[in-house]
């Protein structure tokens, strides 16, 4: 008999499961020969063949390497078109090269890329994030992770405490402090597979579950908490939505116990263009964001109160600003200014999320169709432009539930299926996300892609 794995109450037959990999496999290398002579001459001096090592993560035997993209569709370098529901994991949310970003960016590159001065793009982006996001003072960076990092330094330095606190199974970029989940016995330990960590993450991070009201009073209580990160809605290990008030809860007890609350919407900002923080009215101290509001240029920042801002000015001497570990000489360049404002005025619009949200939602219904005409006990979750699917009947409520539903075997099997036939998932999750040149045409292609691969998967051989 075959080796069998059960998850929930269809069994998956992991012989047939990897027979139709190998299928796949074959037909990948098959139709990407020139994505395979790229890959062979990268492996001379890129580790794995890629530039980032997370790359090898794409399904198949080789990355498939970018001719063009445009819009919500790329063309590899064998020629395949192919939808893009990846879109950058986020980074290309507004579609490939917008062309009010492409022409503001275009026009910067001639006036000057870096200066260590402000131009006056940075007002109107500060203005615009304000009004988004409610909160009056904001600071540039290059990603979403050095705006993590800057808004914890400042946490502890105006709390005068050691200790961040985290959601299981989140994720905010390369942040030290956020490499750290619950072991069995339910202890912050530090997440499996993290390399070169500086310290031990119990050393300075509390991890708490995902809408456990309780468990976050508890990690509070000890008095040493300088700041809650979270992100609105988990979105790194599947989505994984709040229960009722549970943001508010939050709020409250970061008030409770004089603990600076951190709002994450690198990821959640697909629920409309304020995020999840304007969408439900939330009040947190500082607020972070990236990749998407530059239109693809790299970029990321930060915003905070007034009090956060009082707070800062009376503690930080002039003479020290520049070297206690906040800033970056290409911090608020001019390239990434005028990427952002261009983005954020004519493309990150209502507008455009009242287009990218029923597409969403039209995915999630295909899907869903796909998910019950197979009979598989699986489930999708929605949150704005965003939707995935993930292998189990419910919702989960917490890290650890969505982690143990988790399949990565067959997660890569989905993957490379669905791009074998020109449709990119993110290679992390089984994420779908919109963007303004979206269509319909592509969801459809996605619905009848699905549901053949999940009716196949399921049928007896």
């Amino acid at each position: 008999m075959p080796e069998r794995a059960t998850i929930d109450r269809v069994t998956i037959d992991r012989a047939r499961l990897a027979q139709l990999h190998g299928r796949e496999l074959a037909s990948f290398r098959a139709a990407r020969p020139r994505s395979a002579a790229l890959a062979e001459r990268a492996r001379a001096h890129l580790p794995g063949g890629v530039p980032m090592c997370w790359m090898v993560k794409w399904p198949g035997e080789f990355p498939v390497f970018v001719e063009q993209a445009a819009g919500a569709h790329f063309t590899c370098v064998d020629g395949i078109d192919h939808i893009d529901l990846c879109l950058g994991d986020t980074g290309a949310m507004m579609g490939h090269s917008p062309a009010p970003t492409v022409e503001a960016v275009t026009a910067q590159l001639a006036r000057g890329i870096t200066t260590m001065l402000p131009t006056e793009d940075a007002i109107a982006v500060s203005t615009g994030l304000s009004e988004r996001f409610g909160l009056p003072y904001w600071q540039f960076t290059l990603t979403a992770t050095d705006a993590n990092r800057h808004a914890i330094r400042y946490a502890r330095h105006l709390t005068g405490r050691p200790t961040i606190v985290v959601h299981n199974h989140c994720y905010h970029g390369s942040v030290d402090e956020t490499f750290a989940t619950l072991d069995d016995a339910g202890r912050t330990a530090n997440r499996r597979n993290s390399i070169g960590p500086p310290v031990d993450t119990s050393e300075t991070t509390r991890v708490v579950e995902f809408n456990d009201v309780d468990g976050l009073e508890k990690a509070l209580a000890e008095g040493d908490v300088a700041a809650i990160l979270v992100e609105p809605a988990l979105t790194n290990i599947g989505i994984v939505l709040p229960d009722d008030g549970y943001n508010e809860a939050v709020r409250e007890l970061a008030t409770k116990h004089g603990v600076l609350l951190i709002n994450d919407e690198t990821h959640t900002i697909c629920a409309g263009p304020g995020g999840i923080t304007r969408r439900d009215n939330l009040h947190p101290d500082l607020l972070v964001i990236g990749k998407s509001i530059g239109g693809g240029v790299p970029c990321g920042t930060f915003g905070f109160t007034q009090d956060v801002a009082d707070r800062i000015t009376r503690s930080v001497e002039l003479e020290d600003i520049d070297v206690g570990g906040i800033g970056g000489t290409l911090a608020g360049n001019g390239l990434s200014m005028a990427a952002m404002r261009a983005t954020l005025e004519h493309v990150m619009t209502q507008g455009a999320f009242d287009g990218m949200i029923p597409l969403a939602d039209a995915w999630a219904d295909g899907v869903q169709a796909g998910i019950d005409a197979a009979g598989a006990p699986w489930h999708v979750t929605r949150l704005g432009a965003r939707a995935e699917y993930n292998f189990a009947p419910e919702p989960p409520r917490n890290g650890q539930e969505a982690h143990a539903a988790d399949d990565f075997e067959l997660q890569q099997y989905l993957h490379l299926y669905a791009l074998n036939r020109g449709i990119l998932l993110t290679p992390f999750h089984n994420m779908a996300l919109m963007s303004p040149a979206t269509t319909r045409a592509d969801v459809t292609a996605h619905t009848a892609m699905f549901d053949e691969c999940v009716r196949e998967l399921f049928s007896q051989p």
